[in-house]
């Protein structure tokens, strides 16, 4: 009698290198993580880019796709309570490019929630506050917001934080006014960061949906980023129970741990952002005649086409680095904020030379790159201005700080 041994299982198929991916930076995810960016592109291509632009066109948000999309498995993925194997800050990374490949809104959209909800509750929140939301909300069953910016507070938010919180026996009462806060006329919870009245220190609260007192208005008439329901929240005498309070807050170094760590996802979301665009440029530039040719075929289109694939693949690799640095415990806030502020410049740039490219068609819907140059002003600006994140680097160059 012959013993065989069982074959191995199949290992899951990859995702093929994208072309905008010149230098293969992909191959530094495991084969699981391959097959799980396969999982989401597919579902990109498949669920979100057919509708992008209609939604986009009329500032809607598609929630429904919320749920579909958190069963794919990458909703949570950073957190033992909801991670379903083993993966790297390059996936996660490599995630939210894929998302803002086809729409950079539906990316933020998701990110709000996955990202810093969730980054909120799993650095700043007890075990058993960890326990109690993190499974839902990485199952698509809640959907979060986080609100920290306000009307008049943006880049002096470690000083300038007007939202109050007052404690009384086991109740907090919250006072104050955010802006700018996606999610946040739908969400099942929203993050709220504000100033502890007795100690002058920064405290992060779980204000669920419904909480009397709490109100949050649509931000009308945006012309970027569109899909995102941004809104100006009002918070009058909000009650939260100390249970809802994040127990491992303690102040603004906390808040800073979870801005660092989704600040690098920024940058991953501007890679995705000029990749959307260099791709929807190359395939015009393939199809647009003038003088008898495709326009591909001219000297100064290839130089356009050239520059934006320099700077995704440079972009990609200050990506891939820095998450890894997050990985091995070594990316602190100057790593990330290089990374914020070199990567959505390159962005910036590069979605203009797509749409140069396009030439007067460039602006419309209709050519694939307009969506793109328009969401990558918002893009630009959140999670620290490029003059914020430049000075962060700036204080660790020069061992001195100049915000002030």
């Amino acid at each position: 009698m012959t013993l065989t041994t069982p074959a191995a299982p199949a290992a899951p198929a990859a995702a093929e290198l994208l072309d905008a991916d010149f230098y293969g930076f992909q191959h530094q995810l495991t084969a699981t993580e391959q097959a799980a960016v396969g999982r989401v592109r597919d579902f990109m291509e498949r669920e979100v880019r057919p509708v992008a632009d209609d939604y986009w066109d009329r500032a809607e948000c598609p929630v429904h796709l919320f749920k579909p999309f958190a069963e794919l498995g990458s909703v949570g993925a950073a957190w033992a309570e909801t991670a379903q194997f083993e993966n790297s800050a390059v996936f996660r990374g490599w995630v939210g490019m894929e998302l803002a490949r086809v729409d950079s809104s539906f990316c933020t959209f998701i990110g709000v929630s996955s990202g810093l909800a969730m980054s909120s509750i799993g650095l700043g929140g007890s075990a058993e506050q960890r326990a109690q939301w993190l499974p839902p909300m990485a199952r698509g069953d809640l959907i979060g917001a986080f609100g920290l910016t306000e009307p008049l507070s943006g880049s002096d938010t470690a000083r300038g934080l007007r939202t109050t919180a007052t404690r009384h026996g086991d109740t907090w009462v919250l006072n104050g006014a955010k802006r700018w806060i996606g999610n946040a006329t739908f969400a099942d919870v929203v993050v709220i960061w504000a100033k502890d009245t007795a100690d002058d220190q920064v405290k992060g609260f779980l204000v669920r949906k419904g909480t009397p007192g709490f109100s949050a208005t649509k931000i009308e008439r945006k012309q970027s980023l569109r899909i995102v329901q941004n809104a100006d929240i009002t918070l009058d005498g909000v009650e939260i129970a100390e249970a809802d309070r994040l127990q491992g807050v303690d102040g603004f170094k906390d808040l800073a741990n979870v801005l660092r760590v989704t600040r690098d996802g920024v940058a991953w979301q501007s890679l995705g952002t000029m990749i959307g665009a260099y791709e929807a440029a190359v395939r015009y530039t393939a199809e647009r005649e003038q003088f008898g040719n495709p326009i591909a075929s001219y000297q100064l289109v290839q130089d356009k086409l050239a520059t934006a694939l320099g700077n995704i693949t440079a972009s990609l690799g200050v990506c891939v680095r820095v998450a890894q640095m997050q990985d091995d415990g070594t990316q602190r806030d100057e790593h990330a904020a290089l990374a914020k502020a070199f990567v959505t410049t390159r962005m910036r740039e590069t979605v203009a030379l797509a749409r140069e490219v396009c030439g007067g068609n460039g602006i419309t819907l209709d050519t694939g790159v307009a969506r793109y140059f328009a969401d990558a002003e918002a893009v630009y600006t959140f999670e620290g201005t490029r003059d914020m994140n430049q000075l962060i680097v700036g204080r660790s160059i020069t061992g001195h700080a100049a915000f002030v």
